[in-house]
């Protein structure tokens, strides 16, 4: 799993409080859940993917507590 940092990603950190990754095709939310939590200690509220191509994109909300930006800056993103 990799962290996006196109424009559109940008955006959604800073308005929607969302962090874009792109990950294997084979992958469910549950696991995606928590290999992030795990990970990053972070709180998601929910996940939406998106498959394109042979691609999975993977849009993960943050609850209140958490900022996306903070977390992207972690990431090296910001």
């Amino acid at each position: 799993m990799r962290p996006l940092a196109t424009e559109k990603a940008v955006m959604m950190i800073e308005k929607d409080n969302t962090l874009t990754f792109e990950t294997s095709m084979n992958k469910t939310k549950k696991e995606i859940k928590d290999e992030l939590t795990d990970l990053l200690k972070i709180k998601i509220d929910k996940i939406r993917t998106l498959n394109r191509g042979n691609k999975k994109y993977v849009y993960v909300k943050l609850k209140g507590s958490t900022l996306a930006i903070d977390v992207a800056t972690k990431l090296g993103l910001m």
